[in-house]
């Protein structure tokens, strides 16, 4: 009897017929505002360090909350008032929106969805359909079924065998440190933070890109231990923009050693795998000389501004370069810091703005393979018919634009009584860093105010923190944004700016 004719068959059959229909769009933003929600009531409904003298307002939780979960690390609350128990869920909601973890999210659920394209094409693309006889074809249709399964289900594995074997040595290597070198140790010791905490909490936040430290001042405090910085870069690197480079060569270096007809199917059929950050050869080799092309630029850009700057007051010159070079690893998508943003150069922060506006899969590749990958993507366009809304899309620098404006309207009155600090570069620059889910920002400094005010206090946290109700709540839908815009134009026509 067939399966889809049982009362479970048919349950099952409608439920990935339906599922099968909705856009995946959809399930992330479903996914991102839920578990958000459910952070926001576990940071409520827990009492935070500096309890009851201070209660961060319900807003700034749940902004707090989508900042964690988005990976952004906008902040409206210093870090040190929150509990030992509250930087747990906050590890807990970085972790389940790493980009790594998302994505493996996402090719599970993919695995049990049935296909979009018939199985045909796939075999006609890999010239497996050579076969006439019906019988024979539907034995090579099964076979390469059965290839593809098994290939994703060891890629889920392989995902997984990344995340743990990257957090787990990277926690270590740095509670090694924080551990014996004494500077760091005292540090800790001052802020009342266990060392467990801060480096599983610090870990996580650097892995899944989001920047978060349980310090007020960020790195800043730490930005003489040049050891600790030496262990953070590797995992902003492996976590965002160098993970599709290394997952190939993870895969790579397997198929060497297993010998398996899965890895080999891994490298050979990427793109029908599903896997968004699965690449080429090629495509791997040029994204990593991409990553570290920019990053040379930024290091030679920004050395060359900044070295005699206040921001570097104090350092060695070995110092001064192992800092240099962790913020600039950090301007795109991490967000940790080891210098005071506010006293740089607007020509560094111009260059922060675009790095952080670049998607993490850029990559320049050779023309042939561009024109390559947009005949395939036209032949897929033209299969299908534009909806409505489709065609009413706007390009990613339009929502960026409208949501500038929209917070130069609700901050008015503070862009034209503090201009100094309220000016259109500083919001631009928090826009933009919501948007890239960096977490960048100049902060607020009371000793801009052209008009003093006696009870205002300097406080470390994000330059949002001095925003009205009605900015903060702009900015968490640019952190939302942000954090789905691969679903826009198809992931990438709109980062052409011609």
């Amino acid at each position: 009897m067939n399966n889809k004719h049982s009362f479970p068959g048919f349950i099952l059959f409608m439920q990935s017929r339906i599922v099968s229909r909705v856009n995946f769009f959809w399930i992330h933003l479903f996914y991102y505002l839920t578990i958000s929600s459910v952070g926001y009531l576990a940071l409520r409904v827990t009492k935070p360090r500096t309890a009851p003298s201070f209660q961060p307002e319900n807003l700034d939780l749940f902004f707090t909350s989508v900042s964690a979960m988005t990976n952004s690390s906008m902040s409206t609350v210093e870090m040190e008032v929150f509990s030992n128990l509250q930087l747990v869920f906050m590890t807990i909601l970085m972790f389940i929106g790493a980009e790594v973890f998302v994505s493996w999210l996402e090719l599970h659920l993919k695995s049990k969805l049935p296909r979009k394209r018939p199985i045909e094409n796939d075999i006609t693309e890999l010239g497996l359909a050579t076969l006439s006889s019906p019988q024979n074809e539907n034995s090579t249709k099964n076979n390469f079924k059965r290839s593809l399964d098994n290939s994703i289900k060891i890629l889920g594995y392989v995902i997984l065998g990344y995340l743990v074997v990257v957090l787990v040595g990277g926690t270590s290597v740095f509670l090694l440190y924080v551990s014996l070198v004494e500077s760091a140790t005292e540090i800790l010791k001052r802020k009342g933070l266990h060392p467990v905490t801060f480096s599983v909490f610090t870990i996580v936040s650097t892995f899944s890109n989001c920047g978060f430290v349980p310090t007020n001042e960020n790195m800043i405090v730490f930005r003489k231990n040049s050891g600790l910085l030496w262990v953070l870069m590797p995992q902003v690197l492996l976590g965002n923009t160098l993970f599709p480079s290394c997952l190939w060569l993870v895969i790579r270096v397997l198929s060497k050693i297993t010998r398996r007809v899965e890895f080999e199917n891994m490298l050979r059929n990427h793109k029908e795998m599903g896997y968004f950050y699965l690449l080429s050869g090629v495509h791997s080799c040029y994204l990593g000389a991409t990553v570290f092309g920019l990053l040379f630029v930024q290091f030679v850009l920004f050395c060359s501004l900044e070295w005699n700057s206040a921001a570097m007051d104090g350092l060695s010159i070995y110092q001064k370069v192992v800092g240099s070079l962790f913020e600039v690893v950090n301007s795109r998508y991490t967000g940790e810091y080891v210098f005071d943003l506010s006293i740089l150069s607007s020509a560094v922060l111009v260059l922060f703005i675009v790095m952080m506006y670049l998607p993490p899969s850029i990559s320049f590749l050779p023309r042939r393979y561009q024109e390559e990958d947009s005949r395939k993507c036209q032949l897929r366009e033209n299969d299908k018919k534009k909806s409505f809304m489709e065609s009413l899309i706007l390009s990613q620098l339009s929502y960026l634009a409208i949501s500038i404006i929209i917070i130069c309207i609700t901050e008015r009155d503070r862009i034209k009584n503090d201009p100094l600090n309220f000016n259109v570069l500083n919001i631009t620059f928090e826009v933009i860093s919501a948007y890239g889910n960096v977490g960048f920002s100049t902060g607020y400094s009371c000793k801009r105010q052209l008009k003093r005010e006696s009870f205002c206090k300097d406080t470390s946290y994000g330059f949002v923190g001095r925003w009205s109700a009605g900015g903060k709540l702009m900015l968490i839908i640019v952190m939302f944004f942000g954090r789905l815009k691969r679903f826009n134009m198809n992931g990438g026509k709109s980062w052409k700016l011609s």
